[in-house]
């Protein structure tokens, strides 16, 4: 049967610490050309630095071919019907990596393929930045045993597969988000469950300095995601409490990380001290997404024995 990776909790707990492992022996060298004659479609509806460069890299070092496919070229949802574009591209390709505006879009791709789909950034979730963060993280402090991050801003879609991420792994995750742009509740109570069942915690609140008060991790995203340019005005000034200075910093754990997924607004969500600072690790996680997506192609495409 053909795996998809369309949300986080599409993986269990030990198949998101296998992938974070084997990503860090990938990184080290190990188990190239994995994916001869394999082929693999990037099909985007939003343009992308990070997200393309990377999965290209990730699918030429292990032997495959990768193709990248426009919005201009395809016209997903427009110009052709989702489920036939999915279903033409299941007659050429061995995986579809997509990146929409709609989670939808990638849902219905994924219904609709006879070969694995990967979110790679919808409206509601980014799985493979969430794993990405969790190798950087894993890799510089050693362990995810007893580790606290603090998220600081936008309740968006990457906050939501930190969440879920953090509860599957046992990680203490606090998100400070202004009331309305907080998490949906379906989230909430799904991270609840999953962080009670490992034993950590999961905490919701306004106040960014509760939020960051003992964390070994803090995060930050854009204010304004692509797609929001028309509420970027007010946005800043609703978020204007949520930047992550250098005072905010100071109520973390000494020596604390500060990540951000990128691109950032320098002097917007992170002050530009705090993003070029000894303790950034956000060029750490631009790499890192090249060999996070190595181990889950490899995980996906390989067949079991």
């Amino acid at each position: 049967m053909k795996q998809d990776l369309l949300s986080i909790v599409d993986l269990t707990p030990t198949e998101a610490a296998q992938l974070i492992e084997q990503a860090l022996v990938m990184k080290q060298g190990g188990m190239r050309c994995l994916l001869p004659w394999r082929s693999v479609a990037l099909l985007f509806e939003k343009p992308s630095l990070r997200t393309r460069v990377s999965f290209e890299l990730a699918v030429t070092q292990l032997g495959g071919h990768c193709l990248y496919l426009s919005p201009q070229e395809v016209g997903l949802g427009q110009r052709e019907p989702v489920p036939d574009v999915a279903r033409v591209l299941s007659r050429y390709v061995d995986c579809i990596v997509a990146r929409v505006f709609k989670h939808e879009t990638v849902a219905l791709l994924a219904q609709s393929a006879s070969v694995s789909v990967l979110n790679a950034l919808s409206d509601l979730e980014h799985p493979c930045q969430a794993l990405g963060d969790f190798l950087t993280i894993r890799e510089r402090l050693a362990t995810l045993t007893g580790v606290r991050l603090a998220y600081v801003g936008d309740g968006n879609n990457v906050a939501r597969s930190l969440a879920l991420l953090a509860g599957m792994m046992g990680v203490d995750f606090a998100i400070a988000t202004p009331q309305d742009y907080r998490l949906d509740e379906a989230t909430e109570a799904g991270v609840r469950g999953l962080a009670a069942s490992k034993g950590s915690s999961f905490t919701v609140t306004d106040d960014p300095v509760l939020a960051v008060s003992g964390a070994h991790v803090v995060y930050t995203d854009t204010w304004t995601s692509m797609g929001q340019e028309d509420q970027a005005d007010m946005r800043r000034k609703l978020f204007a409490h949520f930047q992550v200075n250098s005072t905010l910093m100071a109520e973390a754990r000494p020596g604390a990380l500060f990540m951000h997924c990128l691109p950032a607004h320098h002097g917007e969500e992170v002050t530009s001290e705090v993003l070029n600072g000894e303790t950034s690790v956000v060029f750490d996680q631009a790499e890192n997404r090249l060999h996070i997506q190595k181990a889950i192609l490899a995980q996906i495409l390989i067949p079991a024995d």
